[in-house]
């Protein structure tokens, strides 16, 4: 079966499930053969900016022909009999809608299955979805088994700890964003408070104020579509808000950088990795230490 990815996630869990696609996104990273693929995509906003630039690109994107563009001709020689992209957010990812139009556009026989994913059981439902798409219900079940079984010794180590501290997780900088969609329930799942957003709901900008009045005891600053470098050149537009040093989660050395890219913000099999880091940052007495490519201690960013 030739099958197109169009959003890293989607990507992951094809090749999770043992089949390699034709074409994938211009963001596709991982596993680190879906860089070699052809991208079917491009971007309209410059990844390399800062997060108030990027921010601003994305706005005047959204107001003209919108934040990314289909390659028809790549993805007319590559013929697929699968499309996977997403509904989930149009700054994310190319919007399903896009996709559809292309498809039938350019007459192709082709399947375009649009994954939701705004929880761990939407992860799990799409493994399955994509699994039934491609021929791979077997090899599914057993992925989505795995990880279940992490996600559950998570909840068990978690449920022995004796606090849940106040955590915020932020997904943007300049504007600041809160994290929603998935990360609400995996904080929570790790042993923590998660007070600024509700489950499943998308991430929106906050007032400072807001953030200083929740006064969070574990801060992790993981901006989407970048990793540890990137933040560490923006982190500024965080550190240099009134009262920051005065959180308690900056005065107790509970801050921290996550690679968001690879992480927090990408909804597919790795969102289990997430939770287990998250789970370490929570409860650091109770879960190993995350890798220093996945997650750093903001003070060390600083210094």
């Amino acid at each position: 079966m030739r099958v197109v990815t169009l959003l890293p996630s989607a990507t992951e869990i094809v090749y999770a499930l043992g089949v390699e696609p034709v074409g994938v996104s211009h963001e596709c990273d991982y596993p680190p053969a879906a860089r070699e693929k052809p991208s079917v995509n491009r971007s309209r906003v410059d990844p390399t900016a800062s997060s108030g630039e990027i921010n601003e690109q994305v706005a005047a994107a959204e107001e003209g022909d919108g934040v990314y563009a289909i390659d028809r001709e790549t993805l007319a020689a590559l013929d697929p009999d699968l499309v996977v992209t997403q509904g989930v957010c149009d700054v994310c990812a190319v919007d399903h809608v896009l996709v559809a139009e292309a498809v039938e556009d350019l007459g192709l026989d082709a399947e375009v299955l649009t994954l939701d994913v705004h929880s761990l059981d939407d992860l799990f439902e799409s493994v399955h979805r994509v699994g039934a798409a491609v021929g791979r219900d077997d090899r599914a079940a057993e992925l989505v088994a795995a990880l279940r079984d992490r996600v559950a010794a998570v909840e068990t180590t978690a449920a022995r700890a004796e606090t849940t501290p106040r955590v915020a997780v932020l997904d943007w900088l300049d504007p600041v964003m809160v994290a929603g969609h998935w990360v609400p329930e995996m904080v929570e799942m790790a042993g923590g408070t998660y007070g600024m957003e509700e489950s499943g709901a998308h991430s929106r900008p906050r007032e400072w104020a807001d953030i200083r009045e929740y006064d969070p005891e574990v801060l992790v600053a993981a901006p989407c579509g970048f990793d540890v470098a990137q933040t560490r050149e923006n982190l500024a537009d965080l550190t240099g808000r009134p009262g920051f040093d005065d959180l308690t989660a900056v005065r107790e050395g509970r801050a921290h950088v996550m690679d968001g890219h690879h992480y927090v913000n990408r909804s597919g099999p790795r969102l289990v990795d997430t939770l287990e880091f998250l789970a370490a940052l929570v409860h650091p007495d109770l879960f190993e230490t995350p890798p220093r490519d996945a997650v750093v201690e903001l003070g060390t960013v600083r210094a």
